[in-house]
Formats: structure tokens, sequence, C-alpha cells
């Protein structure tokens, strides 16, 4: 697959189809990656990428710090995430382009709407994460990593993250670099050497700002409400996707539809051909 030079950052990327642009955020919460469009949960069972290509020329991307995409120790924030979408765009030499988030991926859709209004054609937002179980299973994810760094130090972070495949989620003592640092030795020969003091502060900073609220993260509901874009709302059901989240972004975002149908009736069948019309009736 080819890469993308977005602020500094290499992006691995896949672009599908012809038609409308559709700028697709990986679900898979701190594992964002392309394949989790077809490999995770309820996207493997609905198999959004054997029907949308067909109509819309789907982009899809690892965002940055997961699978082959590159990263950089920062406080990231959403709109950090957004400016990668909108990055890739103007690789591909796109100027507008619908949005769909799935899980995490909501968050940056939001953000990016908000950001670029007007290069927002439409929103899909598919089991958006939210819920006070997300934010403090997520904040107990960060705290485990801060405490292992506070006492084993950096490079062990290193150390560890090399001898295993697991993600953020599978093992929160790596952190939400440690993709990048099984990626490239000069990145994990850098992050070894940051200095620890200002790395937590870094990290704390960042998934407060992060994970901020018991609803939808991703931007804040004032500026949501400001939005005149057509959005489609598709619901979660369980303790990563509150169905209160789902229906907190249909609130905000004015003229939203939402698909009220239960988890397990959302199928291949249903699934792909709403998500279409809603596309399509959106321009």
């Amino acid at each position: 697959m080819p890469f993308a030079k977005i602020d500094g950052i290499d992006t691995r990327y896949e672009a599908m189809g012809d038609g409308p642009p559709l700028l697709m955020f990986s679900p898979g919460g701190f594992d964002a990656r392309i394949e989790k469009w077809t490999d995770l949960g309820v996207y493997k069972r609905i198999r959004l990428l054997d029907h949308l290509p067909r109509h819309f020329r789907c982009i899809t991307f690892d965002r940055r710090e997961n699978g082959q995409s590159g990263g950089r120790v920062e406080r990231i924030t959403w709109e950090h995430f957004a400016r990668q979408g909108a990055g890739l765009l103007d690789h591909l030499g796109i100027e507008r382009a619908h949005l769909m988030g799935g899980c995490m991926g909501c968050c940056p859709v939001s953000a990016f709407a908000v950001a670029y209004p007007d290069r927002t054609l439409s929103m899909v937002h598919y089991w958006p994460v939210g819920g006070a179980n997300y934010r403090i299973s997520g904040h107990q994810r960060f705290a485990r990593h801060l405490a292992y760094v506070e006492e084993n130090g950096l490079q062990a972070v290193v150390d560890l993250v090399r001898s295993h495949d697991k993600n953020f989620s599978g093992d929160p003592r790596g952190g939400p670099w440690g993709q990048p640092i099984r990626n490239s030795d000069d990145f994990a020969a850098g992050y070894a050497a940051l200095d620890v003091g200002r790395y937590l502060l870094t990290v704390t900073a960042m998934y407060r700002g992060l994970i901020d609220r018991d609803t939808a993260p991703g931007a804040e509901p004032e500026d949501l409400m400001r939005l005149d874009i057509p959005a489609l709302v598709v619901p979660g059901a369980d303790g990563f996707h509150a169905t209160s989240a789902a229906r907190y972004l249909q609130e905000c975002l004015s003229g939203s539809e939402y698909w009220d149908v239960p988890t397990d009736d959302q199928t291949e069948e249903n699934a792909p051909a709403r998500v279409i019309d809603f596309l399509k009736a959106a321009g």
C-alpha cells in the first residue's frame, strides 16, 4: 500500500473504488488500522468494504501511531487526527469528501467537521465510542502506562513493546506509541531518550484532553450544534460504545438521521445499504 508524508509523519493509506470520495477513519481504538474495517467485530459482520467501493472512492488509512503509519511524541488531540485526514485529502488532490468513522474513528470525524466544515460533504458515525465506562477504562489504561514508565523508565517501554505484538489495549503498559517503536529503530531510540518527567506531563495532558467526558468525545457540543452538515448516527450498545453517546451526537448534530436498529440486527443485508442511501442523498 502507498504512503503519504503528512505533517512530517508517514501515513499508510489505500483508495478503493470510484465515485465521490469517502474518507474513512478506522475503528479499533488505539489500534486503528485499515484492516479493522474488515476483521473487527461488527465491521467484519457487515462487510462495508465489499459494498461501499461500488459507489464511492473509499479512502482508508492507518491512523498516526497505529499500524504502519508513523508517529510523534506530543500532546495529541482529536484535531491532530483530523489534520491527518485533511492532509491525506490534500495529498490525493481532493477538496471535499464524505466522512465515515467507526468506533473511536467517530471522534476525529467530529473534529474534522468542526475544523473543516467547507470540506465535509456529510458524516457517518458508526458505533461512536463514549459513555462512563469508556472514560473510566480509558483513564485506567493510560494510568497503567504512566505507572510503568515511572517505575521502569522509557527504555523498558521499548523493550516491552518489542517483546510482543500486543497493542495499547492488549497491554496498556506499552502506551500509545508502541507501534511506531516497533516500526522504527530511530523512533525507538528517540523515545527512550526522552525526559521522563516531561513525558509524564505530556501523556497526562493528552489523555485528559482526549477522554474528557462521559459521552462521545471529539468536539465541543456547541461547535457541533453550529454545523449544517448531513449526518447519520448508527448506535452501538456496549461498555465502550454506549447508546447514550450515539444519542448525544444525534442531539448535537441538527437534522441528523439516527438509525434506530438493535446492534444484532445490523447486518450485511441492511447496514451497507443504509449507509449508501444516506451518502447518496447527502450528495
